[in-house]
């Protein structure tokens, strides 16, 4: 059966769907058939990335690797079982129809509380939570003391997470690997970065993630999305000479798929 990536918070401007891309065309470098799938049915943001990755490389002739990507089928209401829900019918439709020829499929979360988020959440064998570095963001996963910094609980997101746990658990499939990003990680500010990597590790221990290097930001990101490109894709398209901040940007993709440990996956690319 496909491997099952979600990417997911409940917060926007993560970088959620340009982890998503980047994840999806690094497997698909490998040689691995990758499916995609975009939950926010208001934005689409993955979806509409891979939609312009497809646009680019038929206007250019280029034979780019991208992901399978699928909208979710529309499901007549008269199908429904009994006390089926909707959602829950047209995403287990869309992986089942994918999981036929994927290795891989990354699904993208919107940034709000939504239940086709939360039915992705128990499906997921590994789940991406991309966090600003920031305590603004890291409210996401834990309620925090204000004076010193102590972690107090959990949040509702971290039990929505717990809860997919136990769901998976009932039903007898793999715990599910949970990975948090550091993104955004800037130069500035080295002492709010310790507290924050400080009580990232503390947290992890309690809750069960484990913490990996994101992206730095980098106005690269923004420019990519229009033409639907990737770091990876930069030669392709004739960038011949990576600057350093490029170079360190396809570093930071290396270290992060590295640091996912998907099966059959290294970081060669």
């Amino acid at each position: 059966m496909a491997h099952i990536i979600v990417v997911g918070n409940e917060k926007g401007g993560s970088g959620k769907s340009t982890t998503s891309m980047h994840v999806a065309t690094a497997l698909s470098r490998m040689g691995h058939k990758v499916g995609a799938l975009d939950l926010d049915v208001r934005q689409r943001s993955f979806g509409r990335y891979v939609e312009n990755r497809r646009a680019y490389a038929a206007k250019h002739q280029l034979d780019l690797p991208m992901p399978d990507y699928r909208e979710l089928p529309q499901i007549s209401e008269a199908s429904l079982a009994e006390g089926e829900n909707m959602h829950d019918r047209r995403l287990s439709t869309a992986v089942t129809a994918l999981e036929r020829e994927a290795d891989f499929i990354v699904i993208d979360c919107p940034g709000s509380h939504t239940r086709l988020s939360q039915v992705a959440h128990s499906l997921a064998d590994t789940l991406i939570t991309p966090l600003n570095d920031s305590f603004i963001d890291f409210d996401l996963l834990a309620k925090i003391e204000p004076e010193t910094n102590r972690v107090m609980g959990p949040s509702i997101y971290s039990e929505m997470v717990w809860q997919a746990r136990q769901l998976r658990a009932q039903a007898g499939l793999q715990p599910i690997d949970w990975v948090v990003l550091r993104n955004r990680l800037g130069a500035q500010q080295m002492h709010n970065k310790q507290k924050m990597a400080e009580a990232l590790d503390a947290l992890a221990k309690r809750i069960g993630f484990r913490v990996a290097p994101g992206f730095n930001e980098r106005v690269i990101f923004r420019e990519l999305f229009p033409n639907g490109l990737t770091l990876l894709d930069l030669r392709d398209v004739g960038v011949l000479t990576l600057n350093v901040s490029n170079i360190a940007a396809r570093q930071e993709l290396r270290e992060l798929v590295r640091a996912l440990k998907l099966p059959g996956v290294s970081a060669d690319f």
